[in-house]
């Protein structure tokens, strides 16, 4: 049987990965929307992983409610980056700072 501790260090794992991907990489849109569902993979993993440990529930209720907002997350931001695409031409971050609003 996998120890608690094992999912924890490949949630950390995976959590450093987000947050590197978007201290690291300030061009692409689309590869911080990755990094932010990979925090929150790492979060998930975290929520499961307790909850199994402790024999309880709620963890994994929890897990469906990050996994819906994740979901929406996505939804939401594509759909800016192709209404951004289409205006700009580009998706790079740089180019964000001269929109007008």
């Amino acid at each position: 049987m996998i120890g608690l501790g094992a999912y924890l260090i490949v949630a950390a794992v995976v959590f450093t990965v987000g947050v590197l991907g978007i201290f690291l990489n300030r061009r692409n849109v689309i590869l911080m929307l990755m990094a932010i569902e990979l925090i929150l993979l790492a979060v998930n993993i975290n929520l499961v992983a307790f909850s199994a440990f402790l024999g309880d529930l709620t963890g994994q209720v929890f897990a469906m409610f990050v996994l819906t907002v994740a979901a929406a997350e996505a939804a939401i931001g594509l759909a800016i980056l192709v209404i951004f695409f289409r205006r700009r031409g580009t998706i790079a971050v740089d180019a964000a700072d001269r929109m007008r609003g």
